[in-house]
Order: C-alpha cells, then structure tokens, then sequence
C-alpha cells in the first residue's frame, strides 16, 4: 500500500482489479479543507487516459507488476511466440493480447512485456524499428513540390504513409508509437 501523498510519475497502482501508470499529479490544498492529490491515470492493459482524484492520506494498493523483455520469435496463425532473454522461457499470446503492436512485429525483435501477476497485459515496442518497403506506387518525377506523401506496405502486412520519393524495396525507420514514416535507411 502506498499513501496517495507519495505519488510519482511513472508509478503503478491498482484500483478495482486494473492496473495504472501514473502520466501527472498535482498536489493540492484549499482552505479549510483536507489536502488532496489530483491525477491523471493511464491504464495499462487498454491506454484509456482518465482523471481522478485522491485524499492525501488514502492509501492505495501497489500491484504485482514487472516488466520482462522478450525476444518476439514468431507467429503462428493469430498467436504470437516471445521467448524470455533471460530464462528463455517461451510465452505464448493471441492476437489480442498484442493488440495494435503486431503492424510493427518483426523476427527477432526485442520487446518489452509488461506482466501483472506474472499475465502479460502489454507489449512495449522499440521507439523505431526498420521495414522493407514491399509495395507502393511509384513516384513522379517532379511530382514532389508539395511534399506529399502516399500509402506503402511493409514486410509485416500494415501500410503507411511515405513520402513521393520512396521505393518498392527501400529501408524505412517508422516510430512505433505513431506509426509514421521517419527516414529513409541506407
């Protein structure tokens, strides 16, 4: 249990059986009345971002949380295979459970899984990962003065938007947490 005085953030915390990361807080006194501890909560398993407010004495549950990072090894039909870089204790999830990080799951990559009494409730991708470009339109020539851009496919099936200078079989970088197109790699 940890008093809602002590809030950081970054810190986790339970309330009615769902897990939550703690984005801000703001601690608060009027007068002639009881301190309080203002929030802004995230929760882990679904992103929902929602505002609540907290007595300073409350005392509120920690849960059982850990990270744990894994190695993404392959996927099979609508599971996903991880196995643990430490234990090599392989975990499987659906495809559900993943949820929008499969449009950026590649082979081998390296991924943080959040665990809550030790069940996975989340995946943390790298910041930028780099795709083959497998289909997209050609671009004209000359057809750049406006800077726009146009749908690709990447190896892993998702599209995205690119620039008109990029090719059927360029390397790009994409920032996993928007899904947007950085650079082009050499």
């Amino acid at each position: 249990m940890i008093d809602a005085a002590n809030f950081r953030k970054g810190m986790k915390i339970e309330l009615d059986d769902e897990v939550f990361e703690i984005m801000d807080f703001q601690h608060a006194r009027t007068a002639q009345r009881r301190a309080f501890v203002r929030t802004k909560l995230r929760n882990i398993a679904t992103g929902a971002v929602q505002e609540r407010t907290f007595s300073a004495g409350e005392k509120i549950n920690q849960p059982d949380f850990e990270e744990r990072r894994m190695q993404f090894l392959y996927q099979e039909g609508d599971h996903y295979n991880f196995m643990d870089s430490k234990t090599y204790e392989q975990l499987e999830l659906s495809g559900d459970q993943v949820g929008g990080s499969k449009r950026f799951l590649q082979e081998n990559i390296e991924v943080v899984m959040q665990c809550v009494k030790s069940r996975p409730i989340g995946l943390i991708l790298p910041i930028t990962v780099e795709f083959e470009v497998v289909q997209t339109e050609p671009g004209l020539k000359g057809d750049t003065a406006t800077g726009g851009s146009k749908p690709a496919r990447i190896s892993t099936g998702a599209t995205i938007n690119v620039p008109l200078f990029v090719n059927t079989g360029d390397k790009i970088k994409i920032d996993t947490r928007t899904g947007d197109y950085i650079e082009r790699v050499k």
